[in-house]
C-alpha cells in the first residue's frame, strides 16, 4: 500500500459490518502499489443504522467512492441519488461512485464478478436441460441469479429460509423461463440432478454457523462454489473436493467486482493476475 499520501490522493473504501474479514484493502492497496498511484483504500465498519449518514458524508470527506458489503447492498439502494440499470435491475448496488458535483451512484460490479470468476474454468452452462441451484436470496444471491440469467441457464431453483424474499427475487429478476422457489427444508430436492450449487449465503465465512449440507443429489458432473472466501476452502467445497466435483471458490469474485470499481474511482483499470491473488491470500497484514 502507497506509504505516503499527497494532499491531491484520492481515496475509496469498503463499509460493511462486520468488516475485519474483509480482503478489499489488501487487494486494492496491491493495485495502488503496483500502479504507482497516490491514494488510499480504507475499511469503514458502519452499522446499518448509520448507513445513510456514512454514505452522505463520503463526498465531504473527499472520497471517491466505496464498495458495499454484507449488510449494506440493498439498503443502499433507498440512499443513492443514481442508480446504473444493472443494479437497479438486480436490486442491489456493492459500488459507489461519487460524481463530481457530489451526488451518490449505485452501480452493481458483483454480476461481473460472479461471471468472470466462474467461467475461469471449465464452467459452460447449456442452455437447454442446465439446471442451477442457489442458495441465498439477498444482495449476492441477486448478482449470482442475474449473472446465470446472463450465461443462458432457464433453469434456477433459489432456496431461501423467507420465501417471501426468494419470490420478491424472483419478482425482480424477470426474463427467465423457469424460476423454482425452495424453502429451506426443501433444500435436498432443490439441488437434486443440479449441474452447478452456488451458496449465496453467509454461512460457512468465518464466525458464522457451518453450512450443512448433503451433496449426494447432485448431478456427478456439478460444479460448486461459493460466494464466502474467507476462509478460502469452506466446509461447502470441502465436502465437494471430497466427491470429485469440480470447484471454484470465492476469492476470484472478489478480484473481478473489484477491477470496475477501482477503475471508476482511480482512472486505472487493473489486471486480475496470479500475482494479485497469491498477495490477496499471503496474510492479513494490512
Amino acid at each position: 500500500m502507497t506509504t505516503f499520501l499527497s494532499g491531491k490522493a484520492k481515496s475509496a473504501g469498503v463499509m460493511g459490518w462486520p468488516i475485519g474479514h474483509s480482503k478489499s484493502p489488501r487487494l486494492h492497496g496491491y493495485w495502488l502499489e503496483r500502479y504507482e498511484i497516490d491514494g488510499a483504500y480504507i475499511p469503514l465498519a458502519v452499522n446499518p443504522d448509520k448507513l445513510e449518514v456514512a454514505l452522505r458524508s463520503l463526498s465531504v470527506l473527499g472520497f471517491c467512492g466505496v464498495n458495499l458489503t454484507i449488510p449494506h447492498k440493498e439498503l443502499a439502494m433507498d440512499i443513492v441519488d443514481h442508480l446504473d440499470p444493472l443494479a437497479r435491475r438486480v436490486g442491489a448496488a456493492n459500488t459507489i461512485v461519487v460524481r463530481d458535483d457530489g451526488s451518490l451512484e449505485g452501480r452493481n460490479t458483483d454480476v461481473y464478478g460472479f461471471s468472470q470468476n466462474i467461467l475461469t474454468g471449465d464452467f459452460m452452462p447449456a442452455k437447454e436441460g442446465f439446471s442451477a441451484t442457489v442458495l441465498g436470496a439477498g444482495g449476492a444471491a441477486r448478482a449470482v441469479v442475474a449473472a446465470l440469467q446472463e450465461m443462458g441457464v432457464q433453469d434456477i431453483r433459489i432456496v431461501n429460509r423467507n420465501q417471501e424474499r426468494a419470490k420478491a427475487l424472483c419478482e425482480t429478476l424477470t426474463g427467465c423461463n423457469s424460476f423454482s422457489v425452495f424453502a429451506w427444508d426443501d433444500t435436498q430436492k432443490a439441488v437434486a440432478g443440479a449441474d452447478l450449487l452456488v451458496n449465496a449465503t453467509s454461512l460457512g465465512m468465518q464466525g458464522q454457523p457451518p453450512l450443512d449440507i448433503d451433496l449426494t443429489p447432485l448431478s456427478q458432473k456439478a460444479f460448486v462454489t461459493d460466494i464466502v472466501y474467507a476462509p478460502l476452502e469452506t466446509s461447502l467445497l470441502a465436502a465437494a473436493r471430497a466427491r470429485g466435483l469440480q470447484v471454484v471458490d470465492g476469492l476470484g469474485m472478489l478480484l473481478y467486482q473489484a477491477a470496475p470499481a477501482f477503475a471508476a474511482w482511480f482512472g486505472q483499470t487493473p489486471e486480475v493476475t496470479s500475482a494479485l491473488r497469491a498477495h490477496v491470500l499471503g496474510d492479513n497484514k494490512p
